[in-house]
């Protein structure tokens, strides 16, 4: 098998990845060099599909970026060897109930060009709307029921333009709904050829558990990923849910690993026009502000000062060294990352052949103990 090529001597704490991995063996990892493209590949949990380790995500579509703009991202991130593409009936975000299910149709557009066996697609059934938050979807009545379970699937396989979807995930539990209700919805979708894995996103480990627990005992379809946020800014996947994916063979596919934008820098001197913690703070309800300054506070700030100065010092970008720092953990199966221009998209790309050193994770985990939980909490206590 090809080897990558390697870095320049000038950046002594970066090495390629076909030198190590720092972070334990990444299981099921496949590496390829094709036509100058580098790229890893690993399994989704236990189940049979294997996908790029880098997952480009389409929340932005249809609002921060329009369909030629979505299009060519998509064309891009195809081109550097992402074959993992993350949407979801909500999308694009803030949801409103006049763009719902956009994102999926101008994806969808865009995959009914390619050859569908080349192209993973996962895409997300909208949670309860009785909870913490009422989606402008289906009127706010949403619920994980066998009713809307099929019923949403059906709507996004339409929208999708395909007959079958690769990864199906639950938007977020509803813990009041018995596992074997929901489950039995996905085995059902499986058993028709209309999904191929299932999946669950912001879930706690004791939902996650829960749920494989009900799988186990039911034989029924069992969640193969969880899709949660992790980054330099939020690392508690690292203890309970770790543990959780490692002992019972779940891949976690984080999202934000940039922190929302925070990581790059963008938000240090002022909160930049556009941006969608800017809007949120500017003319968000009072869920989106709480959760702007979720992400958006001095702790954050401060952590991602210091990780531009990490970065710097070894020769690449925050936004690089970010990306990078979660594909090294064993647990991560692929790493989800959004875009709103080309030039942002480049930036994350070249997290593609870029793995820290020892010396290098050291210097972010002594950041971490100096300044631990700079996002306080992230929104699962309220599930």
């Amino acid at each position: 098998m090809a080897g990558h090529p390697k870095r320049s001597q000038d950046r002594p704490h970066v090495v390629s990845l076909a030198e190590t991995v720092i972070m334990g063996e990444i299981q099921d990892s496949i590496q390829f060099v094709r036509s100058g493209i580098s790229m890893q590949w690993r399994r989704l949990g236990g189940s049979g599909l294997v996908v790029s380790d880098l997952c480009m995500g389409t929340m932005t579509f249809g609002g921060q970026c329009d369909e030629r703009l979505s299009h060519a991202i998509c064309d891009r991130a195809s081109d550097a060897g992402i074959d993992f593409f993350d949407a979801a009936e909500l999308y694009p975000v803030p949801p409103t109930a006049d763009r719902f299910g956009v994102t999926e149709e101008i994806f969808g557009r865009w995959l009914s060009t390619k050859q569908r066996e080349t192209v993973i697609v996962a895409t997300k059934v909208t949670g309860p709307g009785h909870g913490w938050f009422k989606p402008p979807v289906r009127h706010g009545k949403t619920t994980l029921d066998r009713h809307q379970i099929i019923a949403a699937c059906e709507d996004s396989l339409r929208r999708l333009q395909t007959d079958y979807i690769d990864l199906y995930q639950t938007h977020w539990p509803d813990h009041g709904m018995p596992y074997e209700e929901v489950l039995g919805a996905l085995t059902e979708l499986k058993d028709a050829g209309k999904i191929r894995v299932a999946g669950c996103s912001n879930e706690t480990s004791w939902g996650l558990m829960k749920s494989l627990w009900a799988a186990d005992q039911s034989k029924l379809q069992r969640y193969h990923t969880v899709q949660n946020n992790f980054s330099l800014i939020n690392r508690r996947c690292e203890s309970e849910l770790a543990q959780v994916c490692r002992r019972e063979q779940v891949s976690l596919l984080p999202y934000s690993p940039l922190g929302g934008g925070v990581l790059t820098g963008k938000y240090q001197k002022e909160n930049p026009v556009g941006a969608r913690f800017s809007a949120y703070l500017d003319n968000g309800n009072d869920r989106q502000k709480a959760m702007a300054n979720r992400f958006v506070n001095s702790r954050t700030l401060e952590t991602a000062r210091r990780v531009s100065e990490i970065a710097d010092s070894i020769g690449t970008t925050a936004t690089a060294l970010s990306i990078a720092w979660s594909r090294q953990h064993d647990f991560v199966a692929s790493t989800i990352f959004g875009a709103t221009t080309l030039q942002q998209l480049e930036e994350s790309l070249a997290a593609r052949d870029l793995i820290l050193d020892q010396e290098t994770l050291e210097r972010i985990d002594e950041l971490d103990r100096e300044i631990p939980n700079p996002m306080t909490e992230d929104g699962l206590r309220r599930l």
